[in-house]
């Protein structure tokens, strides 16, 4: 009779931990789900179309023949990445940077809020009144291992720039000899801080790798990688690219006046690029977090099916985004930034680059895919790839192989590189006065409507 008993009081607590799914299979529920399009961002909805040249392949490079390949719905940024954009994620990096020092002097020096000056950006776990079981065991375990990184920064103290107005010592000895380049290095008055302290440093999974190895002798923090990169864009790519020519303005300017703010985002290298997609997902998903909705998944570079898929706007073997054969349109302006006579690079009414919003968007709402500027892809460029990758959801990953492609030709390009199955490489390392990039993240579901 005991033992009946408590099997029935078991039965009871099963059910009421059940909320009224009556013992039926009704599955795990997790937070709503509501489909958010990212801001400036183009829906590209998925599907399948012929790849490749399928005109004549003028200059013979025989590495893309025609198939037919399919890719699944994704977000796309309407425009190239531009300084106004690329700035705010220097500048969070910025701050980052300068709020570590400063909490990390605080900390050694045993400086509190209390005291004011430097102590009002020491770290802000350092009052554990307000902080929860969890929060103060990892920063136990930081301190105890004496590594600040899991440590949070405090965003509430402003950040002072005008040197005139430093708080105290200890913040004007941070800011002028760990911030700022020497003052011999200055020159026309002006200090600038250190380019080479900006970095960014990120994690993620190199999940072919594990699957592959299905995690047999190996465990999991096998295949998670870290990155540290250096952030700022090269500006000298202005003078570099080109010798016996003045590009001085263009390197003095382009990135920080906010003249060239909608312009396209040059001298970042494919690292870089991505390192700005994590970046934006972690930007995005600190303010859901804090307002209680769900993470979004991860944005990131567009693999090369997927960038001719989205520059083709649904015209089936267009050669350009707006069809084609032509670059000029019936009243015989050009329709893309690029160089359509020899020597003449102002002929389509611009000598560089021009706002990312310039001419006519595409039938998917994307701007500039062909001119401004080549964009990074995901891929790895092979001439033969081709031949041998997927038809669903195409794309080579090699890590080994530093050329990664490029697509959509530039404003110093000849036409043919704008043609939408043009394919072309840098080096993944390399930075160029041509080359930006734009962002995508998949579309979570399948209720977008197929061709």
């Amino acid at each position: 009779m005991k033992k009946l008993l408590l099997f029935a009081v078991a039965i009871t607590s099963l059910v009421s931990c059940g909320k009224n799914d009556r013992g039926e299979l009704v599955g795990s529920k997790g937070k709503r789900w509501y489909a958010e399009k990212p801001y400036g961002m183009a829906l590209i909805p998925g599907g399948s179309f012929i790849m490749g040249k399928s005109d004549d392949d003028i200059a013979h490079t025989m590495n893309a023949p025609t198939r037919t390949v399919t890719v699944p719905s994704f977000y796309m940024d309407e425009t190239e990445i531009t300084n106004s954009e690329y700035r705010q994620f220097v500048e969070w990096v910025r701050d980052s940077v300068v709020r570590t020092k400063l909490a990390d002097f605080a900390e050694l020096n045993s400086m509190t809020e209390e005291e004011g000056g430097i102590g009002d950006y020491a770290y802000a776990d350092q009052d554990t009144t307000d902080l929860n079981e969890y929060e103060k065991y990892m920063m136990n375990k930081a301190m105890m291992s004496d590594d600040y990184s899991g440590r949070r920064l405090n965003w509430d103290a402003e950040l002072i720039w005008d040197r005139e107005d430093y708080p105290d010592e200890y913040y004007t000895e941070i800011m002028v000899d760990s911030v700022y380049i020497p003052i011999e290095e200055a020159y026309n008055g002006q200090t600038t801080i250190k380019s080479d302290i900006l970095k960014f440093r990120y994690s993620w999974m190199d999940i072919e790798s594990a699957a592959k190895n299905k995690l047999k002798d190996k465990s999991r923090a096998d295949f998670i990688k870290t990155e540290e990169v250096g952030i700022y864009p090269d500006t000298t790519v202005w003078v570099k690219d080109y010798e016996y020519a003045y590009n001085e303005p263009m390197h003095n300017e382009y990135f920080w006046h906010s003249a060239y703010d909608e312009y396209p985002v040059v001298g970042v290298t494919w690292k870089q690029a991505k390192a700005f997609c994590e970046w934006r997902f972690l930007y995005k998903n600190i303010f859901n977090t804090k307002n209680g909705i769900q993470r979004v998944n991860k944005f990131r570079l567009p693999t090369e099916a997927e960038w001719e898929y989205a520059a083709r706007g649904g015209i089936e073997s267009g050669t350009y985004p707006w069809g084609g054969p032509y670059t000029m349109n019936s009243t015989g302006c050009f329709m893309a930034n690029f160089k359509p006579l020899r020597g003449d690079y102002a002929a389509d009414q611009s000598l560089y680059t021009v706002e990312g919003d310039s001419f006519e968007a595409n039938d998917f709402g994307l701007y500039n895919m062909a001119g401004n500027v080549a964009e990074w892809t995901n891929s790895t460029y092979d001439p033969q790839s081709y031949e041998y990758e997927s038809t669903m959801s195409p794309n080579v990953i090699d890590s080994t192989n530093r050329k990664k492609v490029i697509r959509g030709g530039s404003w110093k390009d000849v036409a043919y590189m704008l043609q939408v199955s043009t394919r072309d490489w840098e080096y993944q390392d390399s930075a160029r006065s041509y080359i930006g990039f734009r962002t995508v993240q998949d579309y979570m579901g399948t209720d977008v409507v197929y061709k």
